[in-house]
């Protein structure tokens, strides 16, 4: 299938590695070009580095920023406008699993899952929001299924992610007529350097009971299996879709 992402500006934040990482391999691999955002300086630039060994490295750009700073957003910004003259396509990947088990996480649990999870993604989209008018772009935020059902998901990180989705969807109702809003929730995924990585190493039997008891597919999701979802809802195929949530998880969740 032809998504006619050949040279769209496509931002991606959180793309160092995982789910953003993969993101950004299928958006090259469709021949857009791609600015890779992260905190990080070291793993983002590795991550330039072998991008640029598997597709054409002029069509890539890293800038290292935290995405809850509205000073580093707006060096970000200016970086992005002088590379890319603006953006079509912003993918709201920051986010942060971890948390507490606790009711009633403490203030500064909240404020970090906050911060995080929803006001990173916030921020990223006012900054960004008046050149992808221009573009006629549109924005995909990574949410969770812990923002829609309970999974057993820190209470902050849940709320944070019920609030991703309730963003994306006013700006899908406010934004119609100018700019496409859509969600990917995923649910168990599993990547090198993540939460599910370092939960396996902890105790194996633990995690391969609990996927095979509440996974339906009996399995992890993959970066590749999110990514896929996200450049077609970025994609032109989709173009009359907007305040759409898909969730990718195996069959896990299971409200109607």
């Amino acid at each position: 299938m032809n998504l006619n992402l050949n040279s769209k500006r496509v931002l991606i934040t959180g793309s160092s590695r995982g789910i953003g990482y993969s993101i950004a391999k299928s958006f090259l691999y469709e021949g857009a070009n791609v600015m890779l955002v992260a905190r990080g300086e070291k793993e983002l630039v590795l991550a330039y580095e072998n991008l640029s060994k598997l597709y054409n490295k002029n069509k890539i750009n890293y800038f290292v920023a935290d995405c809850t700073s509205e000073t580093s957003i707006q060096e970000l910004y200016r970086f992005t406008l002088k590379k890319f003259s603006g953006i079509d396509i912003l993918i709201n990947n920051v986010g942060d699993g971890r948390g507490s088990q606790n009711p009633f996480p403490s203030n500064g649990e909240w404020t970090y899952s906050l911060e995080k999870n929803l006001n990173s993604a916030l921020l990223t989209s006012q900054t960004f929001i008046k050149d992808l008018i221009k573009s006629s772009g549109n924005i995909v935020f990574i949410s969770s299924i812990a923002g829609i059902e309970i999974v057993g998901a820190p209470t902050e990180y849940s709320v944070s992610k019920t609030a991703v989705i309730g963003l994306a969807k006013n700006l899908s109702k406010k934004l119609a007529d100018k700019v496409r809003v859509n969600i990917v929730s995923p649910g168990n995924i599993f990547f090198n350097g993540g939460e599910w990585e370092r939960k396996y190493k902890e105790d194996p039997d633990k995690i391969n009971n609990l996927i095979n008891k509440t996974v339906p597919m009996k399995r992890f999701g993959t970066p590749e299996d999110i990514a896929n979802a996200v450049i077609f809802l970025a994609s032109e195929k989709a173009n009359f879709i907007t305040g759409t949530n898909i969730v990718i998880d195996g069959g896990q969740t299971i409200g109607i």
